[in-house]
């Protein structure tokens, strides 16, 4: 059976922090307020924000996490770990092309933020447990992964409308869908640790 180690528990718990830390303190730091609900995680971290190197930190811890957690994942598909660690090096792409100051928009920040924001509503989809592993230990079928992907991908395109029709919670959407997508690795391991104790302490079958 194979183990998710403890270094992977560590990572997927890390990364919401850094997430949502990291928009907490900067946005705590921006002269004058910041509007959570309007303003994008972005914006925090853009060319000329207060303090930018705060939400840079965050992006950065955020796609690391992602990628040590992908890596740890051993009893699930490698399709989508490779899908998640695609997710966390876009994360770490889109902290190294930040927004230009004055609300200006930038291709390779516009693109990285896709393809992280694709990648990691869809991992789950592509991540259900190997069919040589026990069934007690999986803790992610094919059935719940679908379901978290079909759920994650809705909160993306609830954000994805915001910020095509300028919506006034552009900010609130995109929290919510980013926050959802970096907890989901953590409540991922914690499944299959649980499960691999509870097959772990399973009794035996008595000999035939």
């Amino acid at each position: 059976m194979r183990v998710v180690p403890g270094w992977a528990l560590l990572s997927s718990a890390a990364a919401p922090v850094f997430l949502v830390g990291g928009w907490t303190l900067a946005a705590a730091r921006q002269p004058g307020g910041f509007d959570q609900i309007g303003g994008t995680i972005s914006a925090l971290a853009a060319r000329g924000a207060a303090d930018r190197g705060i939400m840079t930190v965050g992006l950065l811890g955020l796609g690391l996490c992602h990628c040590l957690t992908a890596a740890g994942l051993r009893p699930l598909r490698p399709a989508g770990r490779l899908l998640l660690a695609l997710g966390g090096i876009a994360t770490l792409a889109v902290a190294a092309f930040p927004l230009p100051a004055q609300r200006g928009s930038s291709t390779p920040h516009g693109l990285s933020a896709a393809v992280a924001f694709g990648a990691l509503a869809l991992w789950p989809a592509l991540a259900a447990h190997r069919r040589r592993e026990p069934a007690g230990a999986a803790g992610l079928s094919a059935r719940r992964g679908t379901a978290a992907a079909a759920l994650l991908l809705a909160l993306v395109g609830w954000f994805a409308v915001e910020l095509t029709t300028g919506g006034a919670r552009i900010g609130l959407a995109e929290r919510v869908a980013a926050g959802a997508e970096a907890l989901c690795p953590l409540l991922v391991v914690l499944a299959l640790r649980r499960g691999r104790r509870a097959a772990g302490g399973a009794p035996a079958p008595a000999p035939r």
